[in-house]
């Protein structure tokens, strides 16, 4: 049997940096400074430098940044919220989390990422605006907030999102969890909306060993909102202004994290090496992928993602293979059986839902040799030549 080849491959990652990484968690150790420590505020600091935003403030997961982060820019309970329905669930749950209802939208069929046409489209034929606040016609609600995507590391469409924001005066939060570094007109993504969301999980572009996030803003009012949510409404200890979370990001995944940032960029730019032979080698097969909206947008390929009718029929040959393949995602969240009650019915979102049928992730990560890569494109080839 051929050697595996893997969809991610986490510990190779971890022994780029295992020495210096040990030193450092040994120096924590030493002092058991384990939470609100110097690494993880300055890990903060790092990380939103490199965004370009003004403040970063930790949290335990991808799943918090997007819930205490909507909080924390005014979403209210019982207020409506736009996104999109193709996204892990937890784009969906954040919002339900908030106490707000998302309302969402389909997908720009080539990015993936939320269109900026039919966000203008739902709002011209479903709302009212008074010049201070968008209400849902149907529903009788306010609609306060935007949450575009950045999937499998490509950007959103943000400058024309960004517009409808400002002339509907709603705010808007990105979920940065797969896009760490992309970039969008020459500026990194997380800059452009009141609050950035951003994922640490194991497999992410930038990952911790195991949970962590962070939420980037330009705004102090809500970096102070975020820092008291985050630490049970605290104000000063024992001093509690708020009802709260118990949600920090902890010393340990900090140092992992401030390490890892050095190299972000490097690995990075292995991704789109690796998604250019892909392309350059798969090009004349009956297969589509994704591709950004705008020509001035540069992704990160957190996921290599193709598309084909054949989905289920190709992962099953490349298993046989021994290559790694993943399926993101095979139940759109508008369809999840948890938001049922929200009134959703099959056909609703037919480009989401089609993607959701058709979409296979190949092997992708920094690590991958450019032999591994061809040996992948070779088995893709084999399936569609027989």
């Amino acid at each position: 049997m051929n050697k595996e080849i893997k969809l991610v491959d986490i510990r190779a990652q971890y022994d780029e940096i295992r020495e210096e990484l040990h030193q450092v968690w040994d120096h924590i150790f030493s002092t058991m400074h384990l939470m609100l420590g110097p690494n993880m505020k300055s890990f903060e600091e790092e990380f939103a430098q490199y965004s370009g935003a003004r403040y970063g403030v930790g949290v335990d997961s991808g799943t918090a940044a997007l819930h205490l982060g909507l909080k924390a820019i005014g979403v209210k309970p019982g207020e409506e919220v736009f996104t999109v329905s193709y996204t892990f669930f937890a784009t969906v749950e954040a919002i339900i989390h908030a106490g707000a209802t998302p309302v969402m939208l389909d997908v720009d069929e080539s990015s993936g990422t939320m269109s900026p046409e039919k966000l203008d489209a739902f709002i011209s034929e479903n709302c009212r605006f008074d010049g201070e606040c968008l209400t849902n016609s149907v529903t009788g609600k306010h609609i306060t907030a935007i949450v575009p995507v950045h999937l499998y590391g490509m950007p959103a469409d943000m400058d024309p999102i960004m517009a409808i924001a400002r002339k509907y005066k709603l705010k808007v939060l990105e979920d940065c969890a797969q896009a760490h570094g992309a970039k969008y007109k020459g500026k990194r993504i997380g800059s452009f909306g009141d609050a950035a969301g951003y994922s640490f999980y194991f497999s992410k572009n930038l990952s911790a060993l195991g949970e962590g996030g962070i939420v980037l803003t330009s705004s102090e009012g809500t970096r102070d909102a975020l820092n008291r949510l985050r630490l049970h409404g605290q104000t000063d200890k024992y001093t509690h202004a708020e009802i709260g979370y118990n949600s920090r990001l902890d010393e340990m995944q900090a140092a992992v994290l401030r390490l890892k940032l050095k190299h972000l960029d490097r690995w990075n730019q292995r991704r789109v090496a690796i998604a250019d032979q892909y392309t350059r080698g798969l090009s004349d097969l009956p297969l589509s992928g994704f591709h950004a909206s705008n020509g001035e947008v540069r992704p990160v390929y957190h996921l290599y993602v193709i598309r084909t009718p054949k989905r289920d029929q190709l992962a099953d040959f490349l298993r046989k293979q021994n290559i790694g393949v993943g399926i993101h995602y095979p139940v759109p969240s508008h369809l999840q059986p948890g938001v049922e009650y929200l009134g959703y019915k099959p056909g609703d979102l037919p480009i989401s839902e089609t993607l959701s049928s058709e979409v296979l992730s190949l092997p992708m990560h920094p690590h991958l040799t450019d032999e591994e890569v061809n040996v992948v494109i070779a088995a893709v080839r084999e399936f569609f030549r027989k």
